[in-house]
């Protein structure tokens, strides 16, 4: 039998050993089961307790020594349908507590939520973003939209921006770098770098040809960052935090006005 079917039912790895090799040896002492599967006696008489207590082994007394072993295998039903009842009673018995658990489970909710994204999963990302705003009274987004990132952030979700319009979504778009255009309910104006703008100790650290390797999206009480690994292939990260969409939102704004 395949161990790993044993220990969907709730068997260690070693309960499933000993086990299986109850059911090959038969009758067995602690220490003929123990070298049988190569362990030390103490984790299996441990693991023995364990099956007796599933009702799947047994054991009895010869010539002042335990000997163990497995019952008919038609008693895993019974394992199952006990742990079906004790699922069923915990079902019953959650109610009670849940408001408990939604009071901690608020009490943390201040706390950045940090969440990692390969660049297949980008995706996911802008559908996060769709379905936070559509449950938003606002309906929008803001973008720092970064020249050279564009083609890599929507390459799995090609059709986002006819979604997001049929959805009414509205998004603002500060681009970087030259690029872009306008599809419906959107508004974009454009931050330019170029050397002449930049003194020494920013040139040294900017490609002037992708000024700003990442791109920002804030949407109600996220925010989002992707930029490209080291093999040029776009990953991101989504932090759920209020007070850092605030406040990117706010220097969005801000910047806005002045462009």
């Amino acid at each position: 039998m395949n161990v790993n079917f044993l220990k969907k039912l709730g068997f260690s790895d070693k309960s499933a050993s000993i086990y299986l090799a109850l059911l090959q040896l038969g009758p067995s002492s602690v220490r003929s089961v123990a070298d049988f599967c190569d362990l030390n006696r103490g984790t299996t008489y441990d693991a023995l307790k364990w099956l007796q207590e599933q009702g799947v082994v047994n054991f009895y007394k010869k010539d002042s020594k335990q000997h163990f072993v497995a019952e008919n295998p038609e008693k895993l039903h019974d394992m199952i349908r006990a742990q079906q009842q004790e699922l069923a009673r915990l079902d019953g018995s959650l109610d009670k507590y849940i408001p408990e658990l939604q009071a901690l489970h608020h009490s943390g909710g201040e706390r950045p939520v940090a969440k990692y994204y390969d660049g297949k999963q980008i995706g996911q990302i802008l559908e996060d973003v769709l379905e936070t705003c559509e449950q938003s009274e606002e309906a929008l987004y803001r973008i720092y939209s970064s020249e050279g990132l564009r083609e890599h952030v929507y390459t799995h979700f090609p059709t986002f921006s006819d979604v997001r319009i049929s959805k009414g979504i509205a998004v603002k778009v500060i681009a970087i770098g030259e690029g872009g255009e306008l599809r419906g309910l959107d508004e974009r104006k454009w931050l330019s770098v170029s050397s002449k703008n930049l003194d020494h100790s920013d040139a040294s650290v900017l490609d002037l040809h992708n000024p700003v390797p990442t791109y920002i999206i804030m949407y109600p009480g996220k925010t989002a960052y992707i930029s490209l690994n080291a093999k040029e292939e776009p990953i991101g990260v989504v932090i759920e935090n209020d007070g850092v969409y605030e406040t990117q939102r706010f220097i969005f704004e801000q910047l806005w006005r002045n462009l």
